[in-house]
């Protein structure tokens, strides 16, 4: 359904892809992965069209639908919420307009504007035979958790995380063949989630996804598509398979390289020390062209290196950790309170998962526990021998300034060593090089790994994080569940990832949409088993 033919592709001088070759199948679903800036982003869109400066062919089966998540949330401010879905649909969506407006201001006693009639019926008919579409729309927003109170609401009135989710109904909402979504399940909660699981292992055509959320990676995707060396390398199977088979791959290509560095260093000895000597003069000039085939260079791991996350506690806890009395919080929105009289008690050493859908107050808690919020009423007790470390949900925000990343850092405790903090940043993947560059000109990825090693050098016994992995790549998520898992003291995380909650939480709290509180003590595995979620 989609061919890619000798595709290269330059930045400038640096080649993101060299000579790349891909056929993608109908009834294949393909996950795109990748470091950050490896280029997964910029192969959607050459695929989708929106680059088209590059060198090769892409070419797209004759007639196929093809649909491309929207990044813009603003493109469509004058539209109703269900129109903008409608208009995913752009030739139905133009005829039921135009129908409309003929009905309202058409001359029906003109030849014209009954044949006209006739042809943008023929259109709707052939577009939405069953002539329920508003029926389809209206499930669809539901589904995604947009209350049909707001279904004819102007677009510029509802929240940003509202109209991400329109902007993936609208992509959905024509079942096109071919579909492209980049990063689908941001600012989607746990529930919605499972929901577009569910419809795109239905989709029958082609799909190209990239997403962080391993969970999702896992349960949608057939195959794999890995950029890396300026290729893109094509697996059959799902995440974690990819990620077994790429790792035994690389401990073998590792002990292959190792062998032929061994290898290549005897025949050199050899070849020094024998080529001078008449006798031994054949024998080095064969050992010489064993070593002009040793090309260690080729034999190449993956470029991707995993970071180090490794969170240490510098103060032991005494028997009390944490206490939430009575919590409330209004806005003054005129919706009542959130958290609604909540209260929680935090034992030492528990590791604890915040979830729940989007807008039921998880940050205004975590804001609340963190005291960067107070509360309409309720209060917060810390243990006499606690210290919270903070990861807040608007990091990209939080981390400014015209300094370099050491010196970002090094303001939090200038007393620290100086090598603690470059080896704290190596950890998170920034090279020497790196550290020196300026912390208004980093991505929200490197923020996000930021604020990261921040906590790693306050070395607090009680972890706060809120919303840790977006802007993460997959290693770096999983990263940061083993590390949250491998940790000795207090964890509490708000997140939608279930891949991360599962790796570390050992009771889960679900805020309801009714002010109540599901409080279970296992994993999310076991939770979501219970509960059906």
């Amino acid at each position: 359904m989609v061919s890619v033919n000798n595709l290269i592709m330059r930045f400038g001088s640096r080649v993101l892809f060299d000579n790349v070759n891909l056929k993608l199948d109908q009834h294949k679903r393909y996950g795109l992965i990748g470091a950050n800036g490896a280029g997964k982003t910029t192969f959607l869109k050459i695929l989708s069209g929106e680059i088209d400066e590059f060198e090769g062919d892409i070419s797209i089966g004759s007639g196929l639908k093809v649909g491309v998540l929207g990044q813009n949330q603003f493109a469509f401010e004058d539209f109703t919420v269900m129109d903008a879905v409608l208009f995913g649909n752009k030739r139905l969506y133009d005829a039921t307009k135009e129908k409309e407006e003929l009905y309202v201001t058409g001359d029906f006693d003109s030849d014209e504007t009954n044949n006209r009639l006739a042809e943008l019926e023929t259109i709707c008919v052939e577009e939405d035979p069953t002539y329920e579409y508003d029926v389809h729309i209206t499930k669809m927003l539901e589904n995604l958790g947009i209350s049909s109170d707001i279904h004819n609401d102007l677009m510029s009135t509802v929240e940003s995380s509202t109209k991400i989710k329109v902007l993936l109904a609208q992509v959905l909402f024509p079942k096109p063949e071919v579909l492209f979504l980049d990063e689908p399940t941001n600012n989607l909660d746990i529930d919605t989630i499972g929901w577009l699981e569910n419809e795109l292992k239905r989709h029958e055509g082609t799909l190209v996804v990239i997403s962080h959320d391993r969970h999702f990676i896992n349960s949608v995707v057939t195959h794999i598509l890995d950029v890396d060396f300026q290729k893109i390398r094509q697996f059959t199977g799902n995440y974690d398979e990819w990620y077994i088979a790429s790792t035994v791959m690389m401990k073998q290509l590792e002990t292959d390289k190792n062998k032929a560095e061994k290898e290549k260093a005897e025949l050199e000895a050899f070849v020094r020390r024998f080529s001078a000597n008449a006798s031994k003069a054949k024998q080095a000039s064969s050992r010489q062209k064993q070593l002009d085939k040793i090309n260690v260079e080729d034999i190449k791991p993956s470029s991707r290196r995993d970071p180090s996350i490794v969170f240490k506690a510098k103060r032991s806890m005494g028997g009390e950790a944490l206490e939430v009395l009575d919590i409330s919080h209004d806005y003054g929105a005129g919706e009542g309170p959130l958290l609604g009289g909540l209260n929680l008690r935090f034992e030492p050493n528990e590791k604890v998962a915040i979830i729940g859908t989007n807008g039921i107050g998880k940050t205004t808690l975590l804001k609340i526990i963190m005291e960067e919020m107070k509360p309409t009423s309720g209060t917060v007790n810390w243990g006499a021998t606690i210290e919270p470390s903070y990861f807040p949900q608007d990091t990209v925000e939080t981390i400014t300034g015209e300094g370099t990343l050491y010196d970002w850092l090094r303001a939090f405790d200038p007393k620290r060593e100086i090598a603690e903090i470059r080896n704290c940043l190596g950890r998170m993947l920034f090279n020497g090089e790196q550290q020196e560059k300026s912390v208004e000109k980093i991505s929200g990825g490197e923020k996000h790994r930021m604020m990261l090693s921040k906590m790693m050098l306050e070395e607090g016994n009680f972890l706060v994080l809120d919303e840790p992995t977006n802007h993460l790549d997959l290693e770096a998520i999983i990263a940061l569940g083993e590390g949250l898992r491998d940790f000795g003291g207090n964890v509490i995380c708000a997140s939608h990832d279930r891949e991360l909650l599962d790796a570390f939480a050992s009771r889960i709290i679900r805020l309801e949409k009714d002010g109540s509180v599901t409080d279970f003590k296992g994993t999310y595995e076991e939770f979501a088993e219970v509960h059906g979620h």
